[in-house]
């Protein structure tokens, strides 16, 4: 059985800071976006100035070197978006982030763009599953959380330098879940802010 199903293995990177993209209008209407690139709102955007702002004041207070970091981003637009304007609180030129597919967002396939009550009433058999197993749940034509965890292990493997990741909410719960070596059956339900950073010291995780 592999680490990414026993959940047993710690993966350890050095100093990371992740945030999640800002708002949209699907995050707002509870709508399952994955791979749907969907723009940032307003609420969106300030939520990305603020993170910004926030990192900014962060490695000013902790002596950290805003250049000596690698810089990641989902390629999807609202990932994208956000990263810009958090560079441009950083001071620190967009282009020097780096867009990574592995960091693109879990896929809900053929349920893109419905809401879960929606879905509990299109497809109530297949909702009940997800409902029991959201770790190991494959939506029609989607991707488990069993998959994309199997997708970010490989992506944290590769990191060697202190790292920002803007991405997205399902890869910020496996992520969490990685970090703090919780139980698989957990990572599905972790909170995943967007006001808010996750800073990984090395040895603890921290919200800013």
């Amino acid at each position: 059985m592999s680490s990414a199903d026993t959940g047993i293995a710690r993966l350890v990177p050095p100093f990371m800071v992740f945030i999640r993209h800002g708002q949209t209008d699907w995050n707002a209407e509870g709508r399952m976006q994955g791979r749907r690139d969907i723009p940032l709102n307003d609420t969106g955007r300030i939520q990305a100035r603020r993170n910004g702002a926030a990192l900014r004041d962060y490695f000013a207070d902790k002596g950290i070197d805003k250049n000596g970091l690698s810089y990641f981003v989902s390629p999807l637009s609202r990932a994208v978006e956000t990263m810009e304007l958090i560079c441009g609180e950083l001071g620190v030129e967009a282009d020097t982030c780096q867009r990574d597919e592995r960091l693109l967002e879990i896929t809900f396939g053929a349920w893109e763009g419905y809401t879960i009550p929606e879905l509990a009433e299109r497809t109530p058999e297949l909702a009940a599953a997800r409902k029991a197993d959201k770790w190991g749940f494959v939506p029609p034509e989607g991707e488990s959380y069993r998959m994309l965890s199997s997708r970010i292990d490989a992506w944290l493997a590769t990191l060697t330098r202190p790292s920002v990741v803007i991405s997205h909410g399902g890869v910020m719960r496996v992520l969490q879940g990685r970090l703090r070596s919780l139980p698989n059956q957990d990572i599905p339900g972790l909170d995943i802010p967007q006001d808010r950073m996750l800073v990984w010291t090395g040895s603890e995780v921290d919200w800013v």
